[in-house]
């Protein structure tokens, strides 16, 4: 009966720490020791990010590589928008260094994006309620596979975020970040730049890639043919691509939605 009694203490003490990881209370829902601050804010003197020209961080905009996943960060924000889950960060990282060399600030509207420029600007809106907010994305992350943008504190607040932990939000690029070379002519006449996203000797899994790219909203996805030896190739390709930005965004875009493999092929027409 010892025995038992023991093992039956040892099974709660172990159920009850299984239980406290994530945090969740009336703050709150958050992840060990982070948290929003003990003290409270005042929403009504939280202003929304002024979108501005800004030059790119010389520190957080190189390709990375982040749990064995590669990012191509994006040189500009024009044209970007993206549907998914945000989640955000508080106390726990408050005035550490993030990946643009600033320091993190839970009260300012900031936020964390895998490929968007460093710095830009961004329009947040949960979808559940319809809340909207601007940020200015100054960090990386966040880096589990279902999240798409981590919010400040700030920020969750006023997208009423922080209760639940996570949203599903709508994430649509305002103003520009400083001007690169998005026009500039990828090649001249004589060449035509595509991205291979794969080559197969299964036809039936070439068209299977094209037709899952075609849902996901891709256009001008392509498959030839050509022979090696004694063998037929299918090559899944996308273009072919004219403009300097429409190759790095795209490039960034597949990689970030888990095409790795996807890489830039220029050919000769003459």
């Amino acid at each position: 009966m010892k025995w038992q009694s023991v093992f039956c203490w040892l099974l709660i003490i172990m159920l009850s720490a299984c239980s406290s990881t994530p945090t969740s209370s009336k703050k709150g829902a958050y992840y060990l020791d982070d948290g929003p601050p003990e003290s409270s804010v005042d929403l009504a003197r939280v202003k929304d990010a002024i979108p501005r020209s800004e030059p790119l961080s010389s520190t957080g905009n190189k390709p990375y590589v982040v749990f064995g996943k590669h990012y191509v960060p994006l040189k500009t924000n024009k044209g970007f928008r993206q549907k998914g889950v945000a989640s955000w960060y508080g106390k726990k990282f408050h005035g550490k260094r993030t990946s643009s060399g600033e320091p993190y600030d839970m009260y300012k509207m900031t936020a964390a994006h895998t490929v968007l420029p460093i710095p830009s600007y961004a329009k947040v809106t949960n979808i559940s309620n319809g809340r909207s907010v601007i940020v200015r994305v100054n960090d990386r992350g966040p880096f589990k596979h279902n999240r798409a943008m981590d919010l400040s504190y700030a920020a969750a607040l006023k997208l009423d975020v922080v209760e639940t932990g996570t949203a599903p939000v709508e994430i649509i690029a305002v103003g520009e970040n400083a001007p690169v070379s998005k026009n500039k002519t990828l090649t001249s006449a004589e060449q035509r730049v595509f991205i291979q996203l794969g080559a197969y000797s299964n036809q039936h899994a070439a068209y299977s890639i094209q037709q899952r790219l075609l849902a996901d909203g891709y256009t001008d996805i392509v498959v030839n043919r050509v022979e090696q030896g004694n063998h037929s190739i299918y090559r899944v390709r996308l273009g072919p691509l004219k403009n300097q930005g429409d190759l790095d965004f795209l490039l960034a875009d597949l990689h970030h939605a888990g095409y790795s493999d996807a890489h830039i092929i220029v050919e000769t027409t003459k």
